[in-house]
């Protein structure tokens, strides 16, 4: 079992950026796929990306590339989420989600990801 728990969102202005967080507790992050996912009013939960285990390999949704870098720091078990020139289509709920058994052809599956956060919102607005 694993506990996320994200941070860093907030109201920001086209253009600019943010960092999100999330802290795993319980088991260490080197076991777990983490995702990125987020949600807006009305839409279905969208992936945004994805790092593997070792964090050595990231994956993003079409939406955010060249824009949004995932990283992450095993010995910290936290996951970040940098995101750069940010548009109010980027306004949503964001999620922090982890899978062990995860294979790769599945990473952008929402379903296929067992452990979630509670969600961090994002604003983006002038």
């Amino acid at each position: 079992q694993v506990q996320l728990v994200e941070s860093g969102g907030g109201l920001v202005q086209p253009g600019g950026s943010l960092r999100l967080s999330c802290v795993a507790s319980g088991s260490t992050m080197r076991r777990y796929v983490m995702a990125w996912f987020r949600q807006a009013p009305g839409k279905e939960r969208e992936f945004v990306a994805a790092v593997r285990r070792t964090g050595d390999n990231t994956y993003y949704g079409d939406s955010v590339k060249g824009r949004f870098t995932i990283s992450k720091d095993n010995a910290a078990n936290t996951v970040y989420l940098q995101m750069n020139s940010l548009k109010p289509e980027d306004t949503a709920v964001y999620y922090c989600a982890a899978d062990s058994q995860i294979i790769l052809s599945s990473y952008s599956n929402r379903d296929a990801y067992d452990y979630w956060g509670q969600g961090t919102q994002v604003t983006v607005s002038s």
